[in-house]
């Protein structure tokens, strides 16, 4: 099955709205192993539309087109689409109900116009919506599949996980499985040429590298009857590239680092105290991400000048003279300060030069020093980025956070 995706919405194309339906769909067809080769976004233009459509089927045979279900004369996605398929429009009497007893709840007044949400393609499937007013639709026909579902996420991914994907599996002869190990301290090309021998002589299954924020991915998909026999020709596979990364894959699936060293905190029952300068507080705004840190995350502070790190940590006014505010010793000083001063197991510092300015020949913009004590056992990393201020800061983050994984696996 080749699929194509089609976001509906002139806000769209202006770029006032970001097309999440897109990504969000482009991962969830293949899961189900349906190749997605073209993603589209056309505006609320009735002759644009019906040529974007009736091009997409002649180089696809299942589209999912996202908005232009809604009650206004621009919506008219579900009328190009009856068109295409040669249907006309019918009133679902079950679709009006549940519309108007959709505005009895909430209170407003149902106008004329939303009674245009309950009309759909003859010889069609109704995706009934349970988190708004316009109903989905699926029409089959000719070995063509169109699926139109509603614009907004909230009620996107719902119907298309509880109605859609159970669908669409059905037309699948096998089934896809896939695993995704999340790699750190390891860049994507540096990646794909530990796994190249692998990849290279790949049949079933296969492996896909990817690059993502400060992270990097291989996802390893099979083919197969079932469930069982897929993770069955994956688990070998996936055993030789931990044995090759070992500890860089730091988890599997829809997580991340920040999720995995509070959950190792927990485990360990290591509380933890954070001291910040250049990433002014995202260490520890990231892991109160996490519901139940508090129990382990007892601190956490912005020392973001001299006198600060001073009053707050301890620093001594000596180090800041002769070593400067970025520098390994006042990283050194300032976790051991954090954890003095919040009596805890684990102190973790960041200070350094995020620019865009502030940068010298000696200590040139991204560089950063980390410092991380651990029951008294103080370590510093000295740390070298590119990029503008907001990616140092965000690899600075991630690279404390996953220096503090290796230590507390250790």
């Amino acid at each position: 099955m080749k699929a194509e995706i089609i976001a509906v919405g002139t806000e769209i194309l202006l770029g006032d709205i970001l097309n999440t339906n897109a990504q969000y769909l482009a991962l969830q067809l293949a899961k189900l192993g349906i190749d997605v080769y073209y993603q589209t976004v056309v505006g609320d233009n009735p002759e644009r539309l019906e040529n974007t459509i009736f091009h997409a089927f002649s180089r696809a045979n299942v589209i999912i087109t996202t908005g232009g279900l809604g009650p206004t004369e621009d919506d008219l996605t579900k009328e190009t689409g009856a068109k295409y398929f040669e249907e006309e429009l019918v009133l679902d009497e079950r679709a009006l109900k549940r519309i108007e007893n959709y505005f009895n709840k909430t209170g407003r007044k149902m106008t004329e116009n939303n009674r245009k949400q309950a009309y759909v393609p003859k010889n069609s499937k109704v995706l009934y919506n349970d988190n708004g007013t316009a109903p989905g639709i699926i029409i089959e026909k000719n070995n063509k599949i169109l699926v139109m579902l509603p614009g907004p996420p909230k009620e996107t991914v719902p119907m298309f996980e509880k109605q859609v994907k159970p669908f669409l599996s059905q037309k699948q002869e096998y089934t896809f499985v896939s695993r995704v190990l999340r790699i750190a301290g390891v860049g994507e090309s540096a990646m794909e040429t530990m796994v190249k021998d692998l990849i290279d002589n790949q049949t079933n299954p296969t492996i896909a590298p990817y690059a993502k924020d400060s992270e990097s991915l291989l996802r390893i998909t099979a083919k197969a009857q079932n469930k069982q026999q897929a993770e069955e020709l994956i688990a070998p596979v996936a055993e030789e590239i931990y044995r090759r990364f070992e500890h860089n894959i730091y988890a599997e699936g829809e997580t991340n680092m920040q999720t995995v060293v509070a959950e190792l905190l927990l485990k360990k029952q290591k509380t933890i105290s954070t001291a910040e300068s250049c990433t002014g507080g995202a260490i520890a705004s990231a892991l109160v991400e996490y519901a139940g840190i508090s129990s382990v995350f007892l601190d956490g502070c912005v020392t973001y000048s001299n006198a600060s790190k001073q009053n707050r940590l301890g620093v001594k006014s000596e180090t800041l003279q002769k070593y400067g505010a970025v520098s390994a010793e006042t990283a050194k000083e300032m976790a051991e300060g954090a954890a003095k001063t919040a009596g805890t197991n684990i102190g973790l510092s960041t200070t350094g030069v995020a620019g865009p300015d502030g940068g010298t020949e000696q200590k040139p913009v991204g560089l950063v020093y980390i410092g991380l004590t651990i029951d008294g056992v103080t370590k510093t990393k000295e740390c070298h980025f590119v990029g503008n201020r907001e990616k140092i800061r965000v690899r600075t983050v991630y690279t404390a956070l996953d220096w503090l994984r290796r230590e507390l696996l250790k």
